[in-house]
C-alpha cells in the first residue's frame, strides 16, 4: 500500500513543495545546512540510497532522518533515537491574532536569540524561509513566536512555538499557534505538528486545542561513515 505523505514528511516536503530547497544526490535529499538539519531517504532505502546520502552529507557528518523506521548499514553510527508524536488538526479553533506581526529577515537575529533561550527545536539563520513566522512584541522586544516548517502536499507543519520565560503562562504561544494554523487553513491546507513524546505538558495542550494523535515516529540521529583509508580505495601509500 502507498504510504501517507505524512508518514515520511521530510521526504514528502523535499520532493514536493520544498523541492526548490532540496540538495539532492540520487534519492537522498536534504535541506541546506543553514536552514534545517533534516535529511530524507525513500520509505525503503536500499544500499545505493545510503551511499548517496553519505556522499551528499560528507564524511563524519551529523545526519537527522525522520519518518519510517530504517536500519542504517555498517559504517553509520547511531547517536540517538528521539521518539516523537505527530498530531494533526482535528478541529482546532484557528484564528488570526491582532497582536501577531509577520516576522521578516531583519528579525532573524532576535528570532535566533529567542530560540537559543527557549529551545523550541532546530532554528537556524534560514529557517524563516521555510514558511510564515509570526511573533508578538512587548516594548519592542520579541517575546514569542511560531511559524511554518515542513510543507507537504495538502499539509503544513507548525513549528518553532516558543515564549520567553518571563512571558509564559499568558497564552502567547497558543495564540500564535492558532494564528499560524489559521493562515494554513486559508490556503486550503491542514496544520500538523510534531512534539517530543516525553513532553507531556505539550501533549496535553495540543490535545486540548483540538489536535489528534496520528503517528508515533522518531528522529534518528546518525554520524555518516568516515572517509575510507587510502588502502581501502587502492591508493598507493
Amino acid at each position: 500500500m502507498p504510504s501517507h505523505p505524512l508518514d515520511n514528511s521530510i521526504h514528502s516536503a523535499l520532493s514536493g513543495p520544498h523541492a526548490h530547497f532540496a540538495q539532492r544526490r540520487g534519492n537522498a535529499l536534504r535541506y541546506p545546512v543553514d536552514m534545517s538539519p533534516f535529511t530524507a531517504l525513500p520509505d525503503r532505502p536500499d544500499e545505493a540510497d545510503w551511499t548517496d546520502l553519505a556522499a551528499l552529507t560528507g564524511p563524519g557528518a551529523r545526519v537527522v532522518l525522520s519518518g519510517p523506521a530504517v536500519q542504517p548499514p555498517d559504517g553509520w553510527e547511531v547517536r540517538a533515537l528521539v521518539p516523537l508524536l505527530q498530531f494533526v488538526d482535528d478541529g482546532i479553533a484557528a484564528a488570526p491574532d491582532e497582536e501577531a506581526v509577520r516576522l521578516r529577515r531583519t528579525d532573524v537575529p532576535e528570532m535566533l536569540a529567542l530560540a537559543r533561550r527557549t529551545e523550541p527545536g532546530p532554528f537556524l539563520p534560514r529557517t524563516i524561509e521555510m514558511g510564515t513566522y509570526l511573533g508578538i512584541r512587548h516594548g519592542g522586544r520579541l517575546v514569542a513566536m511560531a511559524g511554518e516548517r515542513l510543507h507537504v502536499p495538502g499539509w503544513t507543519e507548525i513549528s518553532g512555538v516558543c515564549t520567553d520565560a518571563e512571558w509564559r503562562g499568558r497564552g502567547l504561544g497558543t495564540r500564535l499557534l492558532l494564528a499560524v494554523g489559521a493562515g494554513i487553513r486559508e490556503r486550503g491546507e491542514t496544520p500538523f505538528l510534531h512534539v517530543l513524546s516525553s513532553n507531556e505538558n505539550a501533549v496535553r495542550l495540543y490535545e486540548s486545542l483540538g489536535f489528534r494523535l496520528r503517528l508515533r515516529t522518531a528522529n534518528l540521529v546518525l554520524t555518516s561513515p568516515a572517509s575510507p583509508e587510502p588502502s581501502e580505495v587502492g591508493d598507493e601509500p
